[in-house]
C-alpha cells in the first residue's frame, strides 16, 4: 500500500524538550533569586517521573489523568525535594507550562512543511491536546490535525493509541509511518502493523545519553534526520 501519512511523536523526536525546560527554568531562577537551585537535576528527575506516571493511569492504578496534570503533580512532588517549597500557586502553573513552550530541533520546521506538501502530519504525542495546540503553534509545527492519546484515553506504547490515530486518518495501518527517535514507540507501531521511521536525537538526554543512539530492531525508515525522510519517501 502507499504511504498516506506520518505521525510523530513530539517529545525529543521534533521538539528539543530537555533544553528548553533547562533554559526556561534557570532563566525563572535569577529572576526569583533562584539561582542556587539544580535545575538541571530537577528536569531531568522530572522527565523521569514521566513513565511511571503515566504507567499508574495504564495499569488502572489511577483513572485517566492527562499529560499536563501528571506533569505538575510531578513538578509540585520534585518542589519540596528541590527547595522550591516557597513558589506559589502561580509560579507553579507556569513552570508545569513549560512543556507547551519547547524549541524544535534544527531540521523539524522546514522538513515538516516539505512533508506535509505530499503527506498528511499529525502528532500522535501522550501530551494531551491542548498541550500539542501550544506546542505546534510555539515551535511551528505543521500538521494537518492533533491526534492524542487523551483522544483515546490510552497512552502509548497500547495498540489502542497507535490504531485509535489510523481509524481517525481514515487510513489502514500500512498506510501510516509512525515516526520516532524512540525504539520502544516504534517496537509498539509495528507490532500495530504502522510502518516505522527513526530519526535519531543523540542529545535528547544530554551530553551522556546511551539509550536510542540508533534503531535496535529492523524499522522501514532508518534515517539521519526529517530532511533524509522526506527524501526516501520522495516528498
Amino acid at each position: 500500500m502507499a504511504i498516506r501519512a506520518l505521525i510523530f511523536d513530539v517529545f525529543g523526536t521534533l521538539v528539543d524538550w530537555r533544553t528548553s525546560i533547562i533554559t526556561e527554568l534557570r532563566a525563572f531562577g535569577v529572576e526569583r533569586g533562584l539561582a542556587h537551585v539544580d535545575w538541571e537535576g530537577l528536569v531531568d528527575d522530572w522527565r523521569g517521573a514521566y513513565v511511571p506516571s503515566m504507567e499508574r493511569v495504564r495499569s488502572g492504578a489511577q483513572p485517566w489523568t492527562n499529560l499536563d496534570a501528571l506533569h505538575r503533580t510531578s513538578f509540585d512532588e520534585l518542589a519540596e525535594r528541590y527547595g522550591l517549597s516557597v513558589l506559589g500557586e502561580r509560579e507553579r502553573a507556569h513552570c508545569a507550562q513549560a512543556w507547551h513552550r519547547l524549541r524544535p530541533w534544527p531540521d523539524v520546521p522546514a522538513a515538516l512543511r516539505r512533508l506535509r506538501r505530499s503527506f498528511v502530519l499529525a502528532p500522535l504525542s501522550n501530551g494531551n491536546v491542548s498541550l500539542l495546540v501550544d506546542l505546534a503553534r510555539y515551535a511551528s509545527l505543521d500538521f494537518d490535525t492533533i491526534l492524542s492519546a487523551e483522544l483515546f484515553r490510552h497512552y502509548k506504547p497500547d495498540p489502542e493509541t497507535y490504531l485509535g490515530a489510523v481509524a481517525l486518518l481514515g487510513c489502514e495501518p500500512r498506510e501510516v509511518v509512525m515516526v520516532a527517535a524512540h525504539n520502544g514507540d516504534l517496537h509498539a507501531a509495528a507490532r500495530a502493523g504502522l510502518k516505522t521511521a527513526f530519526v535519531p536525537r543523540p542529545v535528547e538526554y544530554g551530553p551522556h545519553q546511551t539509550i536510542d543512539l540508533r534503531a535496535t530492531a529492523d524499522v522501514d525508515f532508518p534515517v539521519a534526520d526529517l530532511d533524509q525522510l522526506a527524501d526516501r519517501l520522495g516528498a
